[in-house]
């Protein structure tokens, strides 16, 4: 019998029951492929992170991820989480760890701050699909319960992925965001036919100065209702904002925080970085803080 060590740890925040939550597996060395995903449906978070050893000498750790219904190849809290935990375990100096995660071998930042640390991961390529169909584009915020009134006219219904694709929504209010209340299931039967499953709905429409959006993600056809914080939406959207001309940025980066899980009561922030070339973003950064909420052991 192994006694594995589990984390729960709430991410874009410093705050314990905010932010987005994650469980941790420190020492998965040994699990099969279905002990992870039993492991990851009896945590029921929206994702867990489970360690491994390198297996080769270019990187120090491995990752894998799990939602309670199946592997993804990258999460952005999960990753926050994953490697707050290893600094904290550890007590990591400041530096950059490589980690290999289905996407390859990408640098995680390590930073302390306030006796404490931030996690700052570079995301995987960019890639945007071409705007939906209008009768595509229409099945989606009817299924969101929007109307073409709510839409912000600048933003195209879209996938952008930084690693893990996301259906981009850009609406004109705040009010509006904060009341949605999609409908799952036809989401979840949208998501087979456009072969994507999470829809971000944001707003440019802050009242805070230091928050530039607020957004709220769905991907009912992967188990998750509501994703309160998702380092793999406002990742895409940072990449967005700078193709589509919407965040003012300079000629060589865009830097930005943004809000996310008020309506589900676990309000947290990204913080965006958007490396520019020739006026297209060419790469993308999430960071955060994170806390521990509890540790627990579990024999297997």
């Amino acid at each position: 019998m192994r006694v594995l060590q589990i984390y729960q740890v709430d991410s874009f925040t410093t705050e314990k029951f905010k932010g987005n939550p994650a469980g941790v597996v420190l020492n998965a060395d040994g699990l099969t492929e279905q002990e992870m995903l039993s492991i990851a449906r009896e945590l029921n978070n929206s994702e867990t992170a489970f360690l491994l050893s390198p297996d080769g000498p270019d990187h120090e750790v491995r990752i894998r991820y799990f939602t309670p219904t199946i592997e993804v190849p990258v999460c952005g809290h999960a990753t926050i989480a994953a490697h707050y935990v290893r600094a904290v375990v550890y007590q990591l100096a400041e530096g950059t760890v490589l980690h290999k995660i289905a996407l390859g071998i990408l640098p995680v930042e390590i930073v302390k701050e306030d006796n404490d640390y931030s996690i700052v991961m570079t995301q995987g390529s960019i890639e945007f699909s071409e705007p939906f169909p209008l009768e595509i584009r229409d099945r989606i915020i009817d299924a969101l319960g929007l109307s073409l009134e709510d839409l912000d006219p600048r933003c195209p219904v879209q996938i952008v992925s930084t690693g893990h694709s996301k259906v981009l929504i850009g609406i004109r209010s705040r009010s509006t965001l904060d009341h949605l209340q999609p409908d799952g299931r036809t989401l979840a039967e949208l998501s087979g036919l456009i072969g994507c499953n999470g829809y971000f709905v944001f707003t440019l429409d802050s009242a805070a100065e230091e928050l530039l959006s607020h957004g709220r993600m769905f991907a009912p056809a992967i188990g998750i209702a509501e994703d309160p914080v998702t380092g793999n939406a406002n990742g895409p959207l940072g990449a967005y904002l700078v193709k589509h001309g919407l965040a003012g940025q300079n000629s060589d980066s865009l830097a930005f925080r943004a809000e996310q899980g008020t309506a589900a009561g676990r309000s947290g922030v990204v913080q965006v970085t958007v490396e520019i070339a020739n006026g297209e973003p060419v790469q993308v950064k999430i960071g955060g803080r994170a806390v521990i909420a509890f540790t627990a052991e579990l024999s297997i």
